[in-house]
């Protein structure tokens, strides 16, 4: 492989009606450190003329329009397809960068090798706000960002392995995602990230937090925390479940899934969700012959056994308040560590 500082770094940032949010990530690209890039910019048929803009003010950034909306799976898939570099970053409009942060992935991938990466992830509107010390993945399928919410705390911090890489900015190679593959755009948005991550650690590419690498966010500036959000992320949720693990440990967490369901059925009807829940089952039982033949593909390529990786998921959860009552995330989090450890039991 040729030197880092000879590599093509291409950057792909999938819009939808993004706006300024859009002109002011590519602005923050363009002042990188790591000059050696390319931008593409692709366009989920945007009605605010974001794309449009964005060419105007940065002539030489590669713009693709699709011809409808593919979801964030789809877009970001066709820029990956499109791009011409070894190393590849997915990245949200809504971001603004640092200069040094793909220095200093390029630095973590040097020395860790294959993996998924993620830098720091702040919050573009609250001042010295963590939205992200790396992506973790529990044994029910329920995915968090680390430190949420947090405020920063000036302390030392390595490059670790964490259970998978921030959708919001992931960094790779092509060499990698041709082993783990594209993202899968049956989930169209929501959990593509982590299946992502743990297709990879299911083959043995690891996902990992670099630190020194940083960038700011500004969260969920499409959907927010609407019925329409919360029906993605609980299809997903289920979707994962029904394609990563073996019908043997599926089996032996069968009652636990039962359990932690009738609760996430009384959160979705606390919050009013009630019919995003119920759309969700719907389309989980109306896309059988899709899971069934994703499920075997899986099964076919997986080199690490689920007993393997469940080792390594945390038996808690964490979920911002702005979502959850402070005493419901008690309770939650009670339940579903008595039933992780359990499940670990039964499995090991």
């Amino acid at each position: 492989m040729s030197s880092y500082k000879e590599s093509l770094v291409s950057i792909v940032v999938l819009n939808y009606n993004a706006g300024k949010l859009l002109l002011n990530c590519i602005e923050s690209i363009k002042k990188s450190s790591y000059e050696n890039i390319e931008i593409l910019v692709v366009d989920n048929i945007s009605s605010d003329n974001s794309q449009i803009e964005c060419k105007k003010k940065f002539p030489d950034i590669k713009l693709i329009q699709n011809d409808e909306n593919l979801g964030y799976c789809g877009g970001n898939n066709i820029g990956i397809k499109k791009a011409e570099g070894e190393f590849i970053i997915i990245l949200n409009p809504d971001t603004i960068v640092e200069t040094n942060w793909i220095d200093e992935l390029l630095n973590a991938q040097k020395e860790f090798g294959d993996g998924l990466y993620q830098p720091k992830i702040l919050s573009l509107n609250e001042e010295n706000t963590i939205q992200s010390t790396g992506n973790m993945l529990h044994i029910f399928g329920f995915g968090f960002a680390r430190d949420k919410g947090n405020k920063v705390i000036e302390r030392k911090e390595e490059i670790e392995k964490v259970g998978y890489a921030s959708g919001t900015c992931l960094f790779t190679t092509r060499k990698v995602l041709d082993k783990i593959g594209l993202l899968d755009e049956f989930l169209f948005l929501y959990h593509d990230d982590l299946d992502l991550g743990w297709r990879g650690a299911q083959i043995g590419i690891n996902s990992f937090y670099v630190p020194k690498s940083k960038i700011y966010h500004v969260e969920s500036y499409s959907l927010k925390w609407s019925s329409k959000k919360f029906y993605w992320l609980e299809r997903n949720r289920k979707y994962c479940l029904l394609t990563h693990y073996s019908k043997d440990t599926y089996q032996k967490m069968k009652f636990s899934l039962i359990l932690v369901d009738l609760f996430v059925w009384a959160f979705y009807f606390s919050k009013g969700f009630l019919g995003a829940k119920i759309r969700a089952e719907i389309d989980i039982r109306k896309n059988k012959k899709i899971i069934d033949r994703k499920y075997h593909e899986l099964e076919k390529k997986k080199t690490i056994p689920d007993k393997e990786l469940i080792k390594n998921f945390p038996n808690e959860i964490f979920v911002p308040t702005n979502v959850s009552q402070e005493s419901m995330n008690q309770t939650f989090n009670s339940i579903l560590t008595k039933l992780s450890k359990t499940v670990k039991e039964k499995i090991k």
